[in-house]
C-alpha cells in the first residue's frame, strides 16, 4: 500500500517534468526548422540583403547625425541633377555583414538597389561601411570606372575616410569622402549642367537684374512713347471714341487707360520675375528628404570595380 502511494506521487512529479521536456524539444525543433529554412534561401549577388532604400543615405547603424545626413542628401541629389550623364552616388552603413564578405555584401546592395539610371551610360557608386566589422568598400559601376578607377578610390578613402573613422567621426569621414569623389568626377569632365549662377530664373544677369527684365522695360518705354505721340492735339475723333468706348481725355483714362495699365502692369511683373517661371528653383531641392527623392534610377550595372579596406 505504501509502495503504491509512493509510486503515484512519483508519477505526479514526473508528469509535469516530462511535459516540460517535450515542449522544450518541440520549441528547439521548430527553431531548427526556421533556421534551416532561412539558411536555405539562396544568396543572390543581384538581390539586396538590406531593405529598400529611403534616400541617397541609408544609415542602419545610426552613426550619422541628422544634420550631416541632410547635407549629404541635398549634396547627392544636386550632384545627380547637375551631371550629364547623371551620376548617382549612394551611402549605406550597417553594423555588420555577418559572415558574408563586405565585397559580396556591398555588391549585392548596389545591384539590388539598382543605383544609377536605366540609360546606356549610367555611372554610379555605393560607399558601403560596416561599423562593427571596421570595414568599408566603395562599389563603382562600369560606366564610372574611368572617372573613379580603383587606385584613386582606395587612395581617397585612406586619405579622407580612415583618419576620421579612427576618431569615431563617421559622419565627417563619409562626407569628406563623398566630397572627394564628387570633385574627382567633376575634374574628369562631368561639369555641372545647370549651375545656379544666375538666380532661380536660370537666365543671365546684368548688374543683378535679369536680362529679360531689361528687354521688358524697353518694351514698356516704347509702348508709352507710342501712346503719347499717337494722341493728336485736337483730341480723339468720333471714330476714336467709338473704338475705345470713352472720351479718351484725362491722360488716357477710361477703358484705354485700363488696357494700357493692364499691359504695362503685366510687363512690369514679368520684368521683376525675370521673365521666367519660378518653378526652376525647385531643381535645387532645398530639402532632399524621402518625399522628393523618388528612388534610384533603375541601373545597378556594377561589375565589381572599386576598392575597400579597414581601419
Amino acid at each position: 500500500m505504501i509502495g503504491e502511494k509512493l509510486e503515484f506521487r512519483m508519477r505526479k512529479q514526473i508528469a509535469p517534468a516530462g511535459l516540460s521536456y517535450f515542449l522544450l524539444v518541440a520549441i528547439l525543433f521548430v527553431a531548427a526548422l526556421a533556421g534551416n529554412a532561412q539558411d536555405s534561401t539562396p544568396w543572390s549577388q543581384n538581390t539586396s540583403p538590406l531593405p529598400a532604400p529611403t534616400g541617397f543615405v541609408n544609415d542602419y547603424a545610426g552613426v550619422i547625425d541628422p544634420a550631416t545626413k541632410q547635407q549629404l542628401e541635398t549634396k547627392l541629389k544636386n550632384f545627380r541633377d547637375t551631371t550629364d550623364p547623371s551620376v548617382e552616388i549612394a551611402v549605406a552603413v550597417v553594423k555588420t555583414t555577418g559572415e558574408r564578405a563586405i565585397f559580396d555584401y556591398s555588391l549585392a546592395v548596389a545591384r539590388g538597389w539598382k543605383i544609377g539610371s536605366k540609360a546606356d551610360d549610367n555611372p554610379s557608386a555605393l560607399l558601403f561601411v560596416a561599423i562593427d566589422d571596421r570595414k568599408y568598400f566603395t562599389q563603382v559601376s562600369k560606366d564610372l570606372e574611368d572617372e573613379l578607377p580603383d587606385g584613386v578610390v582606395g587612395s581617397l578613402q585612406r586619405q579622407y575616410l580612415v583618419p576620421e573613422f579612427k576618431k569615431g567621426n563617421y559622419g565627417k569621414g563619409i562626407s569628406d569622402t563623398i566630397d572627394a569623389y564628387i570633385a574627382t568626377i567633376r575634374n574628369k569632365g562631368n561639369a555641372p549642367t545647370s549651375v545656379n549662377t544666375s538666380g532661380p530664373s536660370g537666365g543671365s544677369t546684368t548688374g543683378g537684374f535679369p536680362f529679360g527684365g531689361l528687354i521688358c522695360c524697353g518694351i514698356i518705354i516704347i509702348f508709352i512713347l507710342i501712346m503719347i505721340f499717337s494722341r493728336r492735339p485736337g483730341g480723339p475723333s468720333s471714330s476714336d471714341r467709338d473704338r475705345w468706348g470713352g472720351s479718351g481725355r484725362g491722360g488716357g483714362g477710361g477703358v484705354a487707360g485700363n488696357i494700357a495699365s493692364g499691359i504695362i502692369g503685366g510687363l512690369i511683373g514679368s520684368a521683376l520675375s525675370g521673365g521666367g517661371s519660378s518653378s526652376s528653383s525647385s531643381d535645387w531641392g532645398g530639402s532632399s528628404g524621402g518625399s522628393d527623392w523618388g528612388g534610384f534610377g533603375g541601373g545597378g550595372d556594377f561589375g565589381g570595380g572599386g576598392a575597400g579596406g579597414d581601419w
